[in-house]
């Protein structure tokens, strides 16, 4: 069944990675898991590490291993504010396993409530999203 389309961009520091209607954006956010359709109420959410979809129509999906940042939607348009949007065909799954193994050492040697801890634990929670992403593109 076809759905509305909707105008969504996804931006990162280094740019635009992703301009084009679509019937639905799947993400995660802090509170959890979110799909958004055409016509979806005003929404700001703080967005988690995850796999970000973009259904352009229910057989043909962009993905992407999402960072950190924000999800705006209001009239009618979404906007993604995201440290990371990262093809799964661009992830190195070595150098990702590398990344998570440094950043729970250094988890685990930063002092307890500090805000070295809380960083290597938010890089932590972002690595293992992405390994998750990289883990489903093998199976395409």
């Amino acid at each position: 069944m076809a759905r509305n389309r909707f105008p969504v961009e996804v931006l990162t520091p280094e740019g635009e990675i992703f301009a084009d209607q679509v019937e639905m954006v799947s993400t995660r956010t802090t509170t959890g898991s979110i799909g958004i359709l055409a016509n979806h109420a005003p929404l700001m959410a703080l967005l988690e590490p995850a796999e970000l979809r973009l259904y352009r129509s229910e057989s043909e999906i962009v993905r992407f291993a999402q960072g950190e940042g924000y999800l705006q939607v209001a009239d009618n348009r979404a906007l993604v504010l995201v440290q990371d949007a990262i093809a799964p065909r661009d992830l190195d799954r070595q150098a990702l396993e590398s990344k998570l193994r440094a950043a729970r050492e250094s988890a685990d040697q930063a002092e307890r409530d500090s805000e070295e801890r809380r960083r290597c634990e938010r890089n932590v929670r972002r690595y293992q999203a992405f390994l998750a992403v990289a883990d489903g593109a093998e199976g395409m």
